[in-house]
């Protein structure tokens, strides 16, 4: 066993993979872009937690004074769209620290000596990307917990909102997507760019899932319904599904909605696309997209895994 850091590589089982898990929580912690995420999450709590006691206390969206079912679907739609607001910080905050969390993952040790050094040692190279990987993944999750939790507590709190327990687990599930699939695409990417680069390349794929969703909502809000703008509205469409096989994290993120909301089982009395406008949740994707997701992710990660094996630092 030789000892790094003051942590042991072993050459059997797991170890090594577990001890590049735990250099990376240091090394994670040690990093100015935690403080900055954590600096930036409190100042979000406190902007959001005013944001909700004022939608919360408006008349319409409060328990003690709904008279009727119209005032309970609009403290329904007061609820979501806080939960819009929310998670919609929340994936941008999420992704962006699954980015700059392993950006330079390879290309950024290699440049500086640390990976040949480490290579050098016992330890198979696959087992240290899945260790990286891990712990990238790990801390993204640990952030991603926290911050699904308090949105969920915040905005119960001021309207009194109740998802439940199954639909809350399904929510956080999808809510966990950016992480993911932004740690497997940024620590693929990073075997052949640098940081700098690499980080570039991975926000403008990341906003481009965004872009998806909001061609999405141009098409839905009926601009091209005319017989003459329905070949636009096809090639929308056309965009928007290639873009969301691409990179798929804002489809799930709307799903992710759609699970907390129960918008499948309010159907007949609530229509999340009209009533919601701007913050409507649009084209929720199928299980089947699901199920294209959980291989994307497998595809990419088993490519980071060959990838290491054959590059030469």
């Amino acid at each position: 066993m030789v000892s790094a850091g003051g942590i042991g590589f072993g050459t059997q089982g797991g170890e090594p993979v577990i001890a590049v898990w735990m250099l990376t929580w240091k090394e994670l912690i040690r990093k100015r872009v935690t403080l900055m995420t954590l600096l930036m999450t409190v100042i979000f709590w406190i902007a959001y937690y005013f944001i909700a006691q004022s939608a919360g206390s408006a008349p319409a969206g409060t328990a003690s004074t709904l008279a009727n079912i119209n005032d309970l679907l609009r403290g329904f739609e007061n609820s979501a769209v806080l939960l819009w607001i929310g998670f919609f910080f929340g994936s941008f905050a999420t992704g962006f620290l699954a980015i700059f969390s392993s950006v330079s993952a390879v290309s950024g040790e290699a440049e500086h000596g640390v990976l040949q050094s480490v290579l050098a040692r016992p330890i198979p190279r696959t087992r240290w990307y899945l260790g990286r990987w891990l712990g990238f993944v790990t801390y993204g999750l640990l952030y991603t917990l926290m911050l699904f939790v308090s949105i969920i507590a915040i905005v119960h709190e001021a309207t009194g909102l109740r998802p439940d327990w199954s639909a809350m687990c399904a929510g956080f599930a999808f809510f966990t997507t950016p992480v993911l699939l932004m740690v497997t695409l940024t620590m693929l990417v990073s075997c052949w760019l640098a940081p700098l680069g690499n980080g570039i390349a991975m926000v403008m794929l990341f906003g481009m899932g965004w872009l998806g969703t909001m061609l999405d909502r141009v098409i839905q809000s009926g601009m091209f319904d005319t017989e003459e703008a329905a070949q636009t509205s096809k090639t929308l469409e056309t965009v928007s599904g290639l873009i969301r096989l691409l990179i798929p994290t804002d489809a799930l993120q709307q799903r992710m909605l759609a699970e907390l909301l129960s918008v499948k089982e309010l159907a007949g009395t609530f229509d999340a696309a009209s009533s919601l406008g701007y913050f409507s949740i649009v084209s929720p994707p199928s299980n089947a997209f699901i199920y294209y997701s959980v291989c994307y992710l497998l595809f990419f990660l088993a490519a980071g895994l060959f990838v290491i094996r054959r590059k030469d630092f």
